[in-house]
């Protein structure tokens, strides 16, 4: 298996000769720190990178993580919210949970951090081509599913696919990710969103109701369509038997999934399910392979 494409060269193997070193981080500069959410806790830092030649060297695609690292503090894991074609610049969106995460929240523009990756597998985009795709996200969960939609909405790519219905909720209106853009894609003519909340207020225009609800009421069609989810546990739960009773194929389903990740690279063996690594062999899954593991997930 490949090495992380974003890990500098070592050069202290017998001979000299250049080593990937998977463990030694990307220096960053913060550009610019946005608040995303009413309560706060969500924040999305746009990061350059301080040097040239890594930026050229860094690759992934739509579903790949990172680990964000800042020194005395410790490091964790990020899904890259940003689109391949969006170049010179990563998004990450952090939810203040924890020490690394208040640090990144408290991080001023300017200040350089560290980040080791592109790290996992992605969504397939390769697979999605001349299909239509259908994107269900909910929560902060959100975040490399916009990567997906915005990598699809690139003119150089969105001719590659044919229709896109995204469907995203949150706990209520000030909860959704990303408020602009969203604005952005309701006025576009070649995909369909639907926004929806658990409690909504006396300016919410969108649906009110849980996102497998949602789907079920909306019920889109099945045939050569894909269907990518990404969210909360309990909502992934609930909007598998939906998809199925949609007649999405299993093997036509993808997930991200969100699990105690640590070393990144399927060392430390932290985020196991069964003999597969969530950082390693994931995060991005089909149901149908999730079928045959361990129901722990």
């Amino acid at each position: 298996m490949p090495l992380p494409g974003g890990a500098r060269d070592r050069k202290d193997s017998p001979g000299n000769r250049p080593m990937k070193n998977p463990y030694l981080p990307i220096p960053m500069i913060l550009k610019k720190a946005q608040i995303e959410t009413s309560d706060r806790l969500l924040r999305t830092l746009e990061l350059s990178f301080k040097n040239q030649e890594e930026e050229n060297a860094f690759r992934f695609i739509p579903g790949q993580f990172c680990e964000l690292s800042i020194l005395g503090k410790g490091e964790a894991p990020f899904g890259i919210a940003s689109s391949p074609m969006e170049k010179g610049v990563l998004k990450f969106t952090i939810n203040r949970a924890g020490v690394v995460t208040t640090a990144l929240h408290h991080l001023e523009e300017g200040a350089e951090i560290g980040i080791r990756g592109p790290l996992g597998n992605g969504y397939p985009v390769d697979l999605f081509e001349g299909k239509n795709l259908l994107i269900i996200g909910g929560g902060f969960a959100f975040t490399t599913l916009r990567s997906l939609v915005a990598y699809f909405l690139h003119p150089d790519n969105r001719s590659k696919i044919k229709g896109i219905t995204v469907i995203y909720g949150a706990r209520m209106p000030g909860l959704l990710l990303y408020k602009e853009e969203l604005l952005e894609w309701e006025r576009r003519d070649d995909l369909r969103l639907v926004m929806t909340v658990d409690w909504g207020d006396k300016d919410w225009k969108g649906k009110v109701g849980l996102v497998p609800n949602v789907l079920e009421e909306i019920a889109p069609l099945s045939e050569d369509t894909y269907a990518v989810l990404c969210g909360p546990p309990i909502m992934i739960k609930f909007t598998f038997p939906k998809l199925i009773a949609l007649r999405f194929p299993n093997e036509r389903i993808f997930t991200s999934l969100e699990r105690r990740m640590k070393c990144g690279i399927g060392k430390c063996g932290r985020c196991n399910i069964g003999h597969l690594y969530v950082c390693k062999d994931g995060p991005v899954f089909s149901y149908a392979r999730l079928e045959k593991l361990p129901k722990d997930y």
